[in-house]
């Protein structure tokens, strides 16, 4: 059976590769997005070829009723966490009071059936806070440690209390670090491609020292369509990477693609500057995502094997 589903934020990074897998299996598409700095306007162009999508240039806020549909997949958000520590207006408004008009939506909603649509909300790791030792699973307390992560995790909670007080079915999502092509260049991989391109040391907070899970965008593009076709309904899955390693490595290794130096060499520190430190930096990201698996989903794509091929993509096709 076709879905019929709206995708927030469809032109940023996790949400492109969501609306792609979508229409790629025939399910019709409502994109939403209010262009931000950090919207591909580009993926517009690809999106068109698709007969089953239609796009509105709109906040979240701004939406006043809901077409007839059986899933609002909610991936738009202000993310970057450095963003938020500056100024925290932007947060407020996307990930807090955007989510509150969505669930407003929901509870109103009217079409020919009465079966509400479900809303598929992604969160963030960051939620639960930082953890030294072991992992995070999804029935542990939040502890949000930054503006960012505390809008995200005030979502939830609103979620869960809509769910409950309104009967409105959900599924909240909590991913690790997501990568690969197509990433906004504020994020540390393309970022500190960049900052090669320019010849300039990438600045890495805290020493390079905190621990990242990272995951391919195109396997929790695929967490999704698993979610919605095993139909399950008021459920929170993290969704993890099963790879780890300090954000200093992960570096490491971008420089040994773009300049094929050793990492263990005294030469890669030249490419470094790590005298910058962050204001309630984590120390350490990590989910288990046994649940999800259950499911009979589980990440394919390899990041030791996926990173040379964007490092040699934005080194080939610089991006500002």
């Amino acid at each position: 059976m076709k879905k019929v589903v709206y995708i927030t934020g469809c032109l940023g990074f996790i949400g492109y590769h969501i609306t792609r897998s979508c229409l790629n299996k025939g399910w019709h598409v409502r994109g939403i997005d209010k262009c931000t700095y950090a919207a591909n306007k580009h993926l517009l162009d690809e999106f068109y070829c698709y007969d089953n999508f239609v796009f509105e240039d709109k906040d979240i806020n701004d939406i006043e009723f809901l077409y007839e549909c059986d899933y609002v997949i909610n991936t738009a958000a202000e993310t970057h966490v450095g963003n938020s520590i500056v100024k925290s207006n932007d947060f407020l408004t996307s990930n807090i009071n955007g989510v509150h008009n969505i669930l407003e939506l929901i509870k109103n909603y009217r079409a020919e059936s009465s079966q509400l649509p479900t809303l598929l909300h992604f969160s963030t790791d960051e939620v639960y806070g930082d953890i030294t030792e072991g992992e995070h699973i999804e029935t542990d307390i939040l502890k949000p440690s930054n503006p960012y992560s505390a809008t995200k995790a005030a979502a939830d909670q609103l979620i869960m209390a809509w769910g409950r007080t309104y009967s409105i079915p959900y599924v909240i999502l909590r991913p690790t670090n997501n990568y690969g092509m197509g990433q906004y260049v504020e994020k540390l991989i393309p970022k500190s491609i960049k900052y090669l391109g320019l010849n300039k040391p990438i600045p890495l907070h805290n020493g390079g020292k905190p621990i990242r899970n990272w995951l391919h965008a195109c396997d929790t593009a695929e967490a999704v369509l698993t979610i919605i076709n095993s139909n399950v309904k008021n459920e929170i899955y993290n969704i993890c990477g099963g790879f780890e390693q300090s954000n200093l490595d992960t570096v490491k290794q971008i420089i040994k693609s773009y300049h094929n130096i050793d990492p263990t060499s005294e030469e890669i520190n030249t490419y470094l500057d790590l005298s910058y430190s962050r204001q309630g930096q984590d120390v350490r990201y990590a989910l288990n995502d046994d649940k999800l698996r259950k499911l009979g989903w589980y990440p394919k794509i390899v990041f030791a094997e996926e990173l040379p091929k964007i490092v040699n993509s934005l080194k080939e096709d610089f991006v500002w």
